[in-house]
């Protein structure tokens, strides 16, 4: 044990003489640096005008009675009697839905002894269904059905798209191709050219036709009026980051 602890110290000694006289300061080790590639940052786009695809109305009756259980009860008859006149129309019934119920009573003024006060009046009942058509094409004829109904809140038709995924696929497809031209058009007035793609931020958006309304209240009718489908434009847009060679 002794003699390998003399090795042991020896080795120590002849390490430390070597730290002390050797120009360790004056060797060139090398630097690691880290060199940021250069690159180039575009925006590619496309668009495309497509038909709206699906048409939403909300349609709803209102009473008011001074007993709750006659103004709920006309309510829901008129209600049912809508609905079926919709599903008969052609709408499946997973397009019909609910989408507003309230019953509250409401409160009047009047006056006593010169100054106003509140008291309990009658009985305010509404019932609102959305209804989604996916047949865009006839429109005009269900606006023209709903508003001679016994609905006498009619909202509608607001005009959307349905399924834009294939449209989408394309115009990622136009959107790469306008940022890889746009990128080479920069890269080349510098002497350059466009290298692999370094990232890419997708973006993506669509706007359709304005809401069109035709309201009814207290009952006064009115018949339908003329509708234009109208169209939407589906726009992708790409930033994509090249590196420049």
């Amino acid at each position: 044990m002794k003699l390998q602890d003399n090795k042991s110290m020896a080795v120590l000694v002849i390490i430390l003489l070597a730290l002390f006289f050797l120009p360790l300061r004056k060797i060139e080790w090398g630097k690691i640096r880290w060199q940021e590639s250069e690159t180039v940052t575009v925006v590619g786009e496309a668009k495309s005008v497509q038909k709206n695809q699906i048409a939403s109305f909300s349609a709803g009756v209102d009473s008011v009675l001074n007993n709750k259980d006659k103004a709920v009860s006309e309510v829901n008859t008129k209600v049912a009697e809508l609905i079926e006149v919709v599903k008969k129309f052609g709408i499946d019934e997973k397009d019909i839905k609910t989408q507003n119920l309230s019953i509250y009573q409401q409160e009047e003024t009047y006056y006593q002894d010169g100054a106003s006060r509140t008291r309990k009046g009658q009985w305010r009942v509404n019932n609102t269904i959305e209804i989604t058509l996916r047949q865009v094409d006839k429109a005009s004829e269900l606006t023209s059905l709903l508003t001679s109904s016994g609905a006498n809140n009619v909202y509608g038709p607001n005009f959307s798209f349905a399924d834009t995924s294939d449209v989408e696929k394309e115009l990622f497809d136009a959107a790469m191709k306008d940022a890889k031209v746009k990128a080479e058009i920069l890269a080349k007035s510098s002497g350059r050219k466009i290298g692999k793609i370094v990232s890419m931020v997708e973006g993506f958006s669509n706007s359709t036709s304005p809401l069109y309304q035709a309201k009814m209240m207290d009952g006064m009718g009115g018949g339908g009026s003329p509708v234009e489908i109208g169209s939407g434009t589906v726009s992708q847009s790409l930033t994509v980051v090249f590196e420049l060679k």
